[in-house]
């Protein structure tokens, strides 16, 4: 058992894109990584997957529209380290980014695409899947 699950880690790292989908970095494709499983292929978005960009999406799925402030607060980043991943979302069409001013005051929002919908849903039953084949393992 323990050699199908080092199988399925090797699997998940040595698979490269699968759809062709820019995450923004020079060249660079969105690593959606293949899991085969008895009920079909699953697919881990590597974009969604690293830990600020998750945070962005999954906070977005439950609000409409966030400020860059709002998103900076609930995941405790930095101004720099939050642009750069909400531009790399932006860049793969997974959220949308409006700027106005609120007086003189510069203001962005944040929102998710259906795309980016779509993106998470996928993402979050893959997580699903390895989960039940954890435990049923």
């Amino acid at each position: 058992m323990a050699d199908d699950k080092r199988a399925t880690a090797r699997k998940l790292d040595s698979e490269g894109p699968m759809d062709g989908h820019t995450n923004g970095s020079a060249g660079a494709a969105n690593s959606r990584a293949s899991l085969a499983s008895p009920a079909g292929p699953l697919t881990l978005d590597a974009l969604i997957h690293e830990r600020v960009r998750l945070g962005i999406v999954s906070a977005l799925s439950v609000h409409e529209r966030l400020a860059f402030t709002e998103l900076r607060q609930v995941l405790d980043t930095t101004d720099g380290n939050l642009s750069a991943h909400a531009r790399k979302l932006e860049d793969a069409g997974y959220i949308e980014c409006r700027k106005s001013f609120a007086g003189r005051v510069p203001r962005t929002d944040y929102a998710l695409t259906a795309l980016g919908k779509a993106r998470l849903k996928e993402y979050v039953a893959h997580m699903e899947a390895l989960i039940r084949m954890t435990r049923d393992g």
